[in-house]
Formats: structure tokens, C-alpha cells, sequence
């Protein structure tokens, strides 16, 4: 049984800074794809960072570079974003996902993904 739990959502000024975490178990951590997903209301899902289980470059849509970072402890299943000078826009609840690797993989498409957590909650206030 796969888990992802999230956590380290919550209320923040714009311009502030938050860590999601996401825990990871059921799963060969470390062989698997991970990605960060966010959804607001009335919106679809959508993609803001993903990582391939070796060293290889992280995945962000060009409005988020810069400003959120992905990263992965796999000694510790732990997948985490961090996001820096955050804005309104980025208010949303956040998912981590996991994928199997495959030889096809688009790292930011939500429909890649085969496993997800319920979300964490980030407000951002003006």
C-alpha cells in the first residue's frame, strides 16, 4: 500500500516562505518519480515541480522557476518544496504524486502520476 502524507501548509503573508514535506511509504522511495501538484478552487490541477529518482535536473513550469525548489531525501522517503517569496496566486492546496519509473514520463502532467497524497493547504495573504 502506497502513502504519500503531506504536511507544513498553512497561512502566510505574501513575499513569505513555506516547506512542504511530503512522507513516503509502501514504496521503493528511491526508485520512483515524485512531483509536487497544486490545485485551486475552480481550477485544474496543475504541475509545479517533479524530480526522476537519480541526480538528474528538477522539472518546473517557467512561471514557477526561481522561486520553488524540489528536492528528495531518499534516505528518509521524504520528498520536500520549498517556495520562497510566495504570492496570492500561489493560494492552492499542494499534492505530492509518485510514479513507477517508465521509459515515458512527462514530470509535470498530473495523469502521469499512479499514486498521490491528500493534500496540504498553502494560503497567501496580500
Amino acid at each position: 500500500q502506497v502513502q504519500l502524507v503531506e504536511s507544513g501548509g498553512g497561512s502566510v503573508q505574501a513575499g513569505g516562505s513555506l516547506r512542504l514535506s511530503c512522507a513516503a511509504s509502501g514504496v521503493t522511495y528511491k526508485r520512483y518519480y515524485m512531483g509536487w501538484f497544486r490545485q485551486a478552487p475552480g481550477k485544474e490541477r496543475e504541475g509545479v515541480a517533479a524530480l526522476s529518482t537519480g541526480g538528474g535536473s528538477p522539472y518546473y513550469p517557467d512561471s514557477l522557476k526561481g522561486r520553488f525548489t524540489i528536492s528528495r531525501d531518499n534516505a528518509e522517503n521524504t520528498l520536500y518544496l520549498q517556495m520562497n517569496s510566495l504570492k496570492p496566486e500561489d493560494t492552492a492546496m499542494y499534492y505530492c504524486a509518485a510514479k513507477p519509473p517508465t521509459p515515458y514520463w512527462i514530470p509535470l502532467r498530473p495523469h502521469d502520476y499512479n499514486y498521490w497524497g491528500q493534500g496540504t493547504q498553502v494560503t497567501v495573504s496580500s
